[in-house]
């Protein structure tokens, strides 16, 4: 009997439970890390995403078109078919606060997270050591097919962030292609450690990530407050308002997303599984992180999956 799943997250965790969960680490605090880089790949690049895509058509235009035609069903139309799903897609840029009034902010925060996973990259071939985890699944879709594939960024991380590419290469690569590096063993960091280049890399990640995970929370659940018959099961939209926040003193407008509160839930889940002296181990390594605020924003409603759906329980 055939199934389809479907959603990057669902197939990863297919695959995952196939085989043993051998990318999952054991570990309290990798285990944490791993999953809220999973949440941070997923929903907290893509405004730098949908702007290094959509907004520098003269580097990418050529290359998009082709892309967007070559997966579009063939027949009559089909440029024009393309070009309209482009223009949508272009749309959800801006839903995600990539307005030119927050371009220099975006740019800006961007360039200078590629230094600093770069940095991390210099010692070390992927997130959490010598083996590639959830941690870096999650990280590279938005670091490579966004941002480490169309030209235009394609060409900023070669600038900026050589180290960052390769990570990109690598983790394209059905083996462990580390020749560069002294770690070799294809092992996560013995003693649940965490680099301080890599609490460096969340730190900075957290600027924005928590007063907007904040704001959508605040937003999500006035939402669900005004929701009569929000019945269980019933489909969760893409997004339910939009969450307002800082940036570097620029006022960001982008779309509050439950699926960042279904995959966030995950984290806390983890966490509370976690018996107390754990906790307070990852509480410490948290704060470090300028990330502990995350435990706490939650939903007033959980979410779940039904038919490759995120519903509302």
């Amino acid at each position: 009997m055939e199934s389809v799943i479907r959603d990057g997250v669902a197939i990863i965790d297919h695959f995952e439970s196939q085989g043993g969960a051998d990318f999952s680490p054991t570990t309290p605090k990798q285990r944490i890390l791993s999953r809220l880089f999973d949440v941070i790949g997923a929903e907290g690049f893509l405004r730098p995403a949908m702007h290094y895509r959509w907004n520098f058509p003269k580097q990418n235009l050529e290359f998009l078109q082709y892309h967007f035609q070559a997966a579009t069903p063939r027949g009559p139309n089909r440029k024009e078919r393309a070009d309209k799903t482009m223009d949508q897609m272009r749309g959800a840029g801006h839903a995600f606060g990539a307005v030119p009034e927050t371009f220099d902010a975006i740019e800006t925060h961007y360039i200078e997270f590629l230094k600093v996973l770069d940095s991390h990259f210099s010692d070390q071939p992927y997130l959490l050591g010598g083996k590639p985890s959830i941690a870096d699944f999650g990280m590279l879709a938005p670091l490579y097919a966004h941002l480490g594939r169309d030209p235009g960024p394609l060409s900023l991380m070669q600038e900026h962030a050589i180290r960052v590419f390769r990570w990109v290469e690598r983790m394209n690569r059905p083996e462990l292609d580390v020749g560069e590096f002294e770690i070799q063993d294809g092992q996560y960091l013995a003693s649940d450690e965490i680099p301080d280049s890599l609490v460096d890399v969340l730190k900075h990640i957290a600027i924005d990530f928590v007063p907007e995970t904040q704001a959508a929370a605040a937003c999500i659940n006035s939402w669900i407050s005004q929701q009569d018959n929000l019945e269980p099961g019933t489909e969760c939209a893409r997004g339910v308002g939009m969450a307002n926040f800082q940036l570097r003193g620029v006022t960001i407008n982008a779309l509050a997303q439950p699926f960042r509160f279904y995959l966030l839930k995950r984290v806390q889940d983890e966490f509370e599984s976690l018996d107390k002296q754990q906790q307070d181990e990852v509480t410490s390594l948290l704060d470090a992180c300028q990330m502990t605020d995350i435990l706490e924003m939650k939903l007033s409603r959980e979410i779940g999956r039904q038919n490759n759906l995120e519903v509302w329980l």
